[in-house]
C-alpha cells in the first residue's frame, strides 16, 4: 500500500476517506494518517508539523483512550488531570515508600509534613495540564471525545497549533518551517530551554522522516525533508521555569555553582538536592545522599536505575529538597518537554534504590509520572531525553546496554529478609522497554525466534509492546478492578505448561504460599522482555527457565518471545559439585576481616527464602567483583573511618535470579557453557 505523501502546504494533501472512523482507527491500516491529512487542511497546518508533533507525544499511538503516566491523551498528547484522576497514598505508605537508603540498620526516617506533601503533588490547576480542555472548546467537541477518537484529537491538536501560530505571528504559514514558536508552545514547557528542546525534535522529525506502524495497525510515513529551512524564534515560555522551592538545598562543600553532566544536545540544568542536617545535635542525621567520589575512589558504577516519581516535577524536586525525605536522585526528567535536572552529582550516592550496595555502584534517573488511574504509557519527548542521557552514562562509566544493567526499580533485590516484601516495582508493567532499549542503541538478537529451544540454551525475552501482547493486569491499589486491554512488557510465568496452572508465587510476596496475582504491583509472575534466562525445559509452545530456584513456565508458540544469545559480557552460572544448593544475596559486601577497627562491619546475610538448587543454570556478568561496602556516618565526614570504601576479598557474581537481579558468591558456583542454539533453518 502506497504510503502518505506529505505535502509542504496542508491544503494540497487530498483526503482518500472523506470521513474518520470512531475510537480505535481499527482494521482500516490508512484511517488515521487520513485524519491527519484532514486535519491539516482543515485548520489550515502544515502535514508535516502536524505529523511530527504528534509523534514526538505519542509516536501516532492512540493507546486505547488511556492515559499517560502525565495526563496525556490519545495521538495528539493533549492533557486533562483532574484532582480525582490522582491516586493519593497514605502517609504511613509515603514514608514507608520514600527512604531510599536501604543500609539494613539506618534509623527510622522521619519526614516532614512538606517532604510528604510532595511526595504526589501535582498543580492540577495548571493550564498545561487542560490542554484537552481548550483543544475540545476550539472546535466544538465534547472533552470525552478528544480522549478516545482519533479524529477528534488530531482536529483538536490542529487548532490548538492553529491558535498559537495565529498568536505567535498573526497568520498561519504554509511553511512547514515557520511554525517553530507554535509548536514550542504545544510543548506547554515552563521554560525557553525544554521548549526549544521539544521544537527541535520536531523538526529533526521532519527533517530525518519517520515511519512505523503503530500499535494497533495503522501505518503513517512522514517523508524526510532533509533541506528545510527553519526559523528558530525565541519560545514564549508557558511559565517561569522551576516552581519548586530551593531555599532548602544546603549543598555539600563543593562547587558552588556545578555544571550538569549530560551530553551535548540535550536540555539540561542542576537544581541541588537537600544535603543537610536534620538534628543539631547529631551530625549523623542528615539527608538526602552521601558524598563520596566514585568512581576514582574505587566505588564502581555499575548499573543505571529508572524510576518513575509518582509525582508531579516540582514536586519530585520539593521532596528531593528535603533533608528529612531521606530520598534522592541523580537525575529527574520532565514529561512535556524532556528537560534533564541534574540534583546529585554521579560521584556522590544519592538515596534512591532501597539498597544500599546498589545506591552505591549505580546512577539514579527519575522519570515524571504522576499515579493516574487507568495511565498505561510515557510521552517520547521523555523516552528521548532519558535513553540520550543513559547512553551517554553508560559510555562514561562503562556500563553494559544490557537489561542486567540498564535496570527498573522493579529490578533492585531487597537488601535483607525485612526489605524483600517493599521493594518498589516502578517503572512498571507499561514502561516500553523495547523502544528505550532501540533507542540507546542496545545490541539486538544473534538470531531470529524460533522453535524448538534447548535445555541449557541462553536467552533473552523478545515481548512485543504491541496489541498482539495484551495479557490481563489488574490495579489493586484501593479495590482490585481489571485495567483495559494493553500492551505491556511482560509474561505470565505458571507453576507448569498450561493456562490453568497457577502462577507463580515469591515467598516475600506470598508467605502464604498463595499463587501470583495478576495485580500490576504484584512482581513475582511477571518476566520482562530484554531479561535474560536459561532454558529449563519445551513442552510444546510452552517454555520453561531457571528463575528464582525453579521452572517457571509461559506460553511461547514458535518461540515467539524469546532470542537466543550468546556473548555479551555474559556467563552461565550453577552450584558448585557437591552442593545441594547455594545461598542467594542481596547486596555484596565484603568479608568482615577486610573492616579496619574503625568501621563495624556489615553482616554477609543471605535472602533466607531464596536459593539455588543443585543442576539450575543462571545468567550472569562475566567477571565476578569483589564485596565491597562505603562507611558514611557523619554529614562532615568526621567520624572515624567516615566516608570509606572497604574492599574485602569475597568475591560475587550478579546474576539474573527472578524478576530482580541478585548476587551469588563465586566460591559457591562453577561456570557451565551454554548449549548452542539450533541453527534458525531447523527451528
Amino acid at each position: 500500500m502506497a504510503a502518505l505523501v506529505v505535502a509542504a502546504v496542508a491544503g494540497s494533501v487530498g483526503v482518500a476517506s472523506g470521513t474518520a472512523s470512531q475510537g480505535r482507527p481499527g482494521a482500516v491500516p490508512t484511517a488515521l494518517r487520513d485524519q491527519f491529512a484532514a486535519a491539516a487542511e482543515e485548520f489550515h497546518v502544515p502535514l508535516d508539523v502536524l505529523l511530527a508533533v504528534s509523534y514526538q507525544e505519542s509516536r501516532w499511538d492512540a493507546h486505547q483512550g488511556r492515559p499517560s503516566t502525565t495526563g496525556n491523551y490519545n495521538v495528539m498528547g493533549l492533557t486533562h488531570v483532574d484532582p480525582g484522576d490522582l491516586a493519593r497514598p497514605s502517609a504511613a505508605e509515603k514514608t514507608r515508600d520514600l527512604d531510599g537508603r536501604g543500609d539494613g540498620g539506618q534509623r527510622p526516617a522521619h519526614p516532614s509534613k512538606a517532604a510528604l506533601a510532595a511526595v504526589d503533588a501535582v498543580r492540577t490547576t495548571d493550564p498545561a495540564l487542560h490542554t484537552l480542555d481548550e483543544a475540545a472548546r476550539l472546535i466544538g467537541r465534547p472533552a470525552a471525545e478528544l480522549r478516545t477518537d482519533t479524529r477528534q484529537s488530531v482536529r483538536g491538536g490542529a487548532a490548538l497549533l492553529a491558535r498559537y501560530e495565529r498568536q505567535a505571528a498573526g497568520a498561519l504559514p504554509a511553511d512547514p518551517g515557520r511554525w517553530y514558536a507554535a509548536i514550542a508552545r504545544y510543548s506547554q514547557s515552563p521554560d525557553t530551554a525544554g521548549a526549544r528542546q521539544f521544537a527541535d525534535r520536531v523538526y529533526d522529525s521532519i527533517r530525518q522522516g519517520r515511519a512505523r506502524t503503530t500499535d494497533d495497525g495503522q501505518t503513517l510515513t512522514l517523508p524526510a525533508r532533509p533541506h528545510l529551512t527553519v526559523e528558530r524564534t525565541t519560545p514564549p515560555a508557558a511559565g517561569s521555569g522551576h516552581t519548586a522551592k530551593r531555599a532548602m538545598a544546603a549543598k555539600a562543600p563543593a562547587d558552588p555553582t556545578p555544571t550538569p553532566e549530560c551530553p551535548s544536545g540535550l536540555a539540561c540544568d542542576f537544581v541541588p538536592a537537600a544535603y543537610a542536617q536534620t538534628d543539631p545535635n547529631d551530625k549523623s542525621k542528615y539527608g538526602d545522599y552521601d558524598i563520596a567520589n566514585r568512581p576514582a575512589d574505587g566505588d564502581a558504577i555499575r548499573y543505571i536505575v529508572i524510576h518513575d516519581t509518582e509525582g508531579g516535577y516540582d514536586g519530585s524536586v520539593q521532596q528531593f529538597q528535603d533533608p528529612t525525605a531521606a530520598s534522592s536522585t541523580h537525575y529527574l526528567i520532565r514529561s512535556n518537554d524532556g528537560l534533564v535536572t541534574q540534583m546529585v552529582p554521579t560521584a556522590d550516592m544519592p538515596w534512591h534504590a532501597g539498597n544500599k550496595y546498589l545506591n552505591m555502584h549505580s546512577i539514579g534517573v527519575e522519570h515524571e509520572g504522576y499515579a493516574i488511574s487507568g495511565a498505561s504509557w510515557y510521552t517520547e519527548s521523555e523516552y528521548q531525553s532519558s535513553a540520550a542521557l543513559v547512553k551517554y552514562l553508560a559510555a562514561r562509566f562503562g556500563v553494559p546496554l544490557d537489561r542486567e544493567h540498564v535496570i527498573g526499580h522493579d529490578d533492585v533485590p531487597g537488601p535483607l529478609d525485612a526489605y524483600v516484601a517493599g521493594m518498589h516495582w516502578d517503572p512498571g508493567p507499561f514502561w516500553d522497554w523495547n523502544h528505550y532499549m532501540a533507542l540507546l542503541g542496545a545490541p539486538g538478537a544473534d538470531d531470529p525466534a524460533g522453535a524448538p529451544l534447548t535445555a541449557g540454551e541462553r536467552v533473552r525475552l523478545d515481548v512485543p509492546f504491541t496489541t498482539a501482547n495484551e495479557p490481563v493486569v489488574t490495579d489493586c491499589t484501593k479495590s482490585c478492578t481489571q485495567v483495559p486491554a494493553q500492551p505491556a512488557n511482560f509474561v505470565y510465568l505458571r507453576t507448569a505448561p498450561s493456562d490453568t496452572a497457577p502462577l507463580l508465587t515469591d515467598a516475600y510476596l506470598h508467605p502464604d504460599g498463595s499463587a501470583g496475582t495478576t495485580d500490576a504491583a504484584d512482581w513475582s509472575d511477571k518476566a520482562v522482555t530484554g531479561t535474560s534466562f536459561v532454558v529449563a525445559d519445551q513442552q510444546g509452545d510452552w517454555t520453561a527457565i531457571w528463575y528464582g530456584g525453579r521452572k517457571a513456565w509461559f506460553a511461547n508458540p514458535g518461540g515467539a518471545y524469546t532470542v537466543p544469545v550468546s556473548g555479551g559480557g555474559q556467563q552461565l552460572i550453577t552450584p558448585r559439585a557437591g552442593a545441594t544448593s547455594i545461598p542467594v544475596y542481596g547486596r555484596a559486601y565484603p568479608d568482615a576481616s577486610a573492616y579496619p577497627s574503625t568501621i563495624q562491619p556489615q553482616p554477609v546475610t543471605a535472602l533466607t527464602k531464596y536459593s539455588i538448587p543443585a543442576g539450575q543454570v543462571y545468567v550472569a556478568d562475566a567477571t565476578p567483583v569483589t564485596g565491597d561496602f562505603y562507611n558514611a556516618i557523619n554529614i562532615d565526614g568526621s567520624a572515624p573511618g567516615d566516608r570509606t570504601l572497604v574492599t574485602g576479598t569475597t568475591t560475587y557474581y550478579s546474576i539474573r535470579y527472578d524478576h530482580r537481579i541478585a548476587y551469588v558468591k563465586a566460591a559457591d558456583v562453577q561456570t557451565v557453557p551454554a548449549v548452542s542454539p539450533r541453527a534458525a533453518s531447523s527451528r
